[in-house]
């Protein structure tokens, strides 16, 4: 009987303690179901769970955030009921953009809130089945809001497309100047393949433009993340120009030494320029040209003076030969010196109105502007004499040279002095035209023409730059404009300046760094 009491309390014993184990495990898998409740309850994602028949038998707190519904107002609900039709159509006919395996399904879709919209939905659902029978029991589904994901891709779909069809010429490249994209515009110019893309930089540019890239491009690029100017790339027919921008793949994800390349080819507004420019240079030596004619009376009187000293040296000689026929000849050297001096005079003189009214394309140089205002002096000397009015020019001793074309400069000085002139002679009174110049910045030079005629009204002054605009009944109304063109040709500027008395044009000049020392005198003419 003993043993058989013993027997018993250990069987008790060991009972009492499989049950406080139990007990303990029963607690476990409480603690640890409240646990998961909670991760369900607190995740952002939608935690649902589904009858056979799609109806939610299940749903997190997450439905409030993402769907607007309670989640107590879910139950009962068919999700199949709120799918968008298509990709209700999807699921039901297990369409290729449904994933399946082993039980698993993973579908990224639209589902309707409570105020009408839709969500992009990812779903990744697992089906729970009767392991004798077979029979579905319920479907388990994580459900997450993919919908910036969706748009960010729509956008960079949107964007490749458009990047694949423009007609600029788009290329990406890595640190090692590999080209691992190039969009059709870019392979046709190239001779690219569509696939098994195997190129690198030095095929897409021209061996002076990639020098550019290497020297000049990429250390900017990497400084500052983008760089834009003018290259050339290869073409069928020859080198293409192009305007380019370089920018470096920056952001989550990007390699840092990737750099997208778009090129725009700038060819025809290239011939455009060339041709506007070839137009300009036409008007303005049909400028010159006219004012050559309206210069005419100077242009006989600068090739009278040398005529007229060569006439009468010559005929000195002449006189002399015939009352001393034997006369030795060094007794002419004076003659014949005076004349040689005259006829390089002339010569001068002919070699400057000549260029002065030569068609030439304008080809800004380092010029000395004293030498410029001089040469148009002496154009517009006999006109100024004639009508009694004084031309004076003062520059300051240390002026550097300007880059300018010096016969554009001339003709825009000609057609300043011409203009003041025309002012001076409708001015009773106005005696004097002044040319000045001065260093108006570290690279800058500015010149003025300032006359003493009736000035300029606020009206005129609106439209005086304007072309065919002329105050004078003869006129064309085609000077300022031409000069101001020439101005800005030449990297410079012409404005009307604000003047107390009469009208001021100030012309401005790039200069050299370097100045000039050059001694000069205040110059006038009766």
């Amino acid at each position: 009987m003993a043993s058989d009491s013993e027997t018993l309390r250990a069987r008790l014993a060991e009972l009492e303690a499989r049950k406080a184990e139990l007990e303990a495990k029963v607690l476990e898998l409480d603690e640890e179901k409240r646990h998961y409740q909670w991760l369900a309850e607190s995740t952002t994602d939608l935690i649902s769970r589904h009858a056979r028949d799609g109806t939610f038998l299940y749903a997190s707190q997450a439905a409030r955030d993402l769907l607007g519904y309670e989640p107590e107002a879910l139950i009962g609900v068919s999700a199949y009921d709120l799918f968008h039709p298509s990709d209700l159509a999807d699921l039901l006919n297990k369409s290729p953009r449904v994933y399946y395996h082993d039980g698993f399904y993973q579908q990224t879709y639209r589902f309707r809130a409570k105020d009408g919209h839709y969500v992009w939905f990812e779903t990744t659902s697992r089906t729970r089945r009767d392991p004798v029978t077979g029979e579905l029991i319920d479907v388990l589904c994580v459900s997450r809001d993919v919908g910036r994901r969706i748009h960010a891709e729509a956008n960079r779909e949107r964007l490749a497309r458009v990047v694949e069809s423009t007609t600029d010429y788009v290329l990406f490249c890595d640190g090692d100047e590999r080209l691992f994209y190039s969009n059709e515009a870019a392979r046709r110019l190239l001779g690219l393949p569509r696939e098994g893309l195997d190129a690198r930089l030095e095929q897409a540019y021209t061996a002076s433009s990639l020098s550019i890239l290497r020297e000049i491009v990429l250390p900017a690029v990497a400084r500052y993340g983008s760089w834009s100017g003018e290259l050339e790339m290869p073409g069928p027919q020859g080198a293409v120009p192009v305007l380019s921008v370089v920018l470096a793949h920056r952001g989550p994800g990007a390699e840092p030494d990737h750099l997208s390349l778009l090129n725009r080819d700038i060819g025809l507004r290239k011939a455009a320029e060339a041709q506007a420019r070839r137009h300009q240079e036409q008007i303005a030596h049909a400028n010159r040209l006219a004012t050559t004619g309206e210069l005419a009376s100077n242009i006989a009187h600068e090739l009278n003076q040398p005529l007229g000293a060569i006439a009468n040296y010559a005929s000195g000689a002449l006189i002399q030969l015939r009352a001393d026929p034997g006369r030795p000849a060094s007794d002419l050297t004076l003659p014949l010196t005076r004349i040689d001096e005259q006829v390089q005079r002339l010569a001068r003189r002919l070699r400057h109105i000549r260029a002065f009214v030569r068609k030439g394309q304008t080809r800004p140089r380092p010029v000395v502007l004293l030498d410029v205002v001089d040469a148009a002096c002496r154009l517009c000397e006999w006109q100024y004499q004639q009508a009694g009015v004084v031309l004076e020019h003062e520059l300051e001793e240390a002026l550097p040279r300007v880059q300018a074309d010096p016969i554009a400069l001339e003709q825009v000085l000609v057609n300043l002095l011409l203009n003041a002139l025309e002012a001076s002679r409708e001015q009773p009174g106005a005696t004097r035209v002044e040319i000045h110049a001065h260093q108006s910045g570290p690279r800058e030079v500015t010149f003025s023409v300032s006359d003493q005629g009736p000035g300029i009204t606020h009206g005129e002054a609106q439209v005086i730059f304007a072309p065919f605009h002329s105050s004078r009944p003869e006129g064309l109304g085609m000077g300022l404009a031409i000069s101001r063109s020439l101005m800005e040709a030449m990297g410079g500027s012409l404005e009307l300046a604000n003047s107390s008395e009469g009208a001021t044009f100030t012309g401005t000049l790039l200069s050299e760094a370097n100045t000039i020392h050059r001694s000069v005198s205040p110059r006038s003419q009766p």
